[in-house]
C-alpha cells in the first residue's frame, strides 16, 4: 500500500504571533552568523557535499518510520549534517531543508518557520555539535567512539529540539508546560533512537567507502564527484521510496491530538504541492516520487548556489 508522507513541523495557528515573531529573529540571527561563518570556513570541495547532504536529508525526513501507539518519527538529520560539514554549514543545510519543506510543500507554518528553524537548524544543531565534540574527546578518536558520539548526538538533538517546540507551545499558551514537555520528550526520545540508529548507519556506510569525510576534520573532508554523485543518486533513491512512508501521526501532531489543539492549525497561504504530492497527477504514488525528486533537487541546489556565492564573496574579499 502506497501512502503520502505526514506532515512533520509546526504549523500556524499552533504559536503565538508574538513567539512567532521573536523566534523568526532569533532564527534569522543565527543563520546570518553561520553564513559569514560558513564563506570563511568552507573548502571549495565541501560545497557539492553540503548540496549532497541537504538533498539525503529532505528525502529522509519524507520517510517517515512507525514508532509506538499509533505514531511515527523522521529523520531530523543535523547530528549527520554536523558531524560530516561542521556547525556552521549544517546551519545552512538544515535552513533550506526546512523551508524548502515549508515553501515549497507546505509542510509547517510560515509563520512557524522561524520556531521550526531555531529548532531544527539551530537547536539541532547546536546540540548536535556539543554532544558529538564532547564525546569524541573523551573516546580519544577511537572509531568506536564515532559511532557511540554519533548516535548521542543524533538522540540528543531531535530530543532537545523536541523540548523546545515543547517550550513554545506553553510559552503561547496552547499547552501547559507540564503536560507540553513530558508528552513530546516522551515520544521523541523513542524517536531519537530511529534518529540514532539511522545516523550511526550512514556513518558505517562513509566509515566503509569513504573514511576520509568522517575521519577528517570537517573543513578538510573532501568530497570529489564520485562521493556527491553516490551521495545524490541516494538521495533521489529515498525519494522514489517515499511513497512506502508510515502515515502515523508524526510525534507532535499525536501530542496536538492527544492534548485536543490539533484543530487549533490554521490552513497554509497558498498550496504549491501540499503533502508531497504533485498536483495534476492520478497516481498518487507517482505524485509523491515525483514530488520527492523534485525538493530533492531543489534543496540541492539551493545549497550549492547558496554556498558557492558564500565563497566567491569571501574571494572577492
Amino acid at each position: 500500500m502506497f501512502l503520502r508522507p505526514a506532515p512533520m513541523h509546526i504549523p500556524d495557528g499552533f504559536l503565538s504571533t508574538l513567539v512567532s515573531i521573536i523566534f523568526w529573529v532569533v532564527s534569522i540571527m543565527g543563520l546570518a552568523y553561520a553564513l559569514r561563518r560558513t564563506g570563511q570556513d568552507l573548502g571549495e570541495r565541501q560545497v557539492p557535499l553540503m548540496g549532497v547532504l541537504a538533498a539525503a536529508i529532505f528525502a529522509g525526513q519524507m520517510l517517515n518510520f512507525s514508532v509506538t501507539g499509533g505514531t511515527s518519527g523522521h529523520l531530523l538529520g543535523a547530528a549527520l549534517a554536523t558531524i560530516l560539514v561542521g556547525p556552521w554549514p549544517a546551519v545552512v543545510v538544515m535552513t533550506t531543508v526546512v523551508s524548502v519543506q515549508a515553501l515549497v510543500f507546505q509542510d509547517g507554518g510560515l509563520l512557524a518557520l522561524g520556531a521550526n528553524l531555531f529548532n531544527m537548524a539551530i537547536i539541532g544543531v547546536a546540540v548536535s555539535y556539543f554532544v558529538y565534540a564532547s564525546l569524541r574527546r573523551l573516546t580519544r578518536g577511537a572509531s568506536w567512539g564515532l559511532f557511540a558520539s554519533g548516535f548521542a548526538a543524533a538522540w540528543a538533538s531531535i530530543f532537545i529540539a523536541s523540548l523546545a517546540a515543547a517550550l513554545q507551545l506553553a510559552l503561547s499558551g496552547t499547552s501547559p508546560a507540564n503536560l507540553a514537555v513530558p508528552a513530546m520528550g516522551g515520544i521523541h526520545a523513542l524517536i531519537g533512537i530511529g534518529e540514532g540508529l539511522i545516523t550511526v548507519g550512514a556513518l558505517a556506510f562513509l566509515f566503509a567507502t569513504r573514511r576520509e569525510l568522517v575521519g577528517a576534520a570537517p573543513a578538510a573532508a573532501k568530497g570529489g564527484r564520485g562521493v556527491w554523485a553516490l551521495g545524490l543518486g541516494i538521495a533521489l533513491l529515498l525519494s522514489v521510496l517515499s511513497p512506502l512512508a508510515s502515515a502515523n501521526p508524526d510525534g507532535l501532531e499525536w501530542v496536538a491530538e492527544q492534548q485536543g489543539f490539533l484543530e487549533a492549525a490554521r490552513a497554509p497561504l497558498f498550496n504549491l504541492i501540499p503533502d508531497y504530492v504533485l498536483p495534476g497527477i492520478s497516481n498518487e504514488a507517482l505524485a509523491t516520487i515525483l514530488a520527492g525528486i523534485l525538493g530533492t533537487l531543489i534543496v540541492f541546489g539551493v545549497v550549492v548556489a547558496v554556498a558557492y556565492f558564500r565563497r566567491s564573496g569571501k574571494a572577492a574579499a
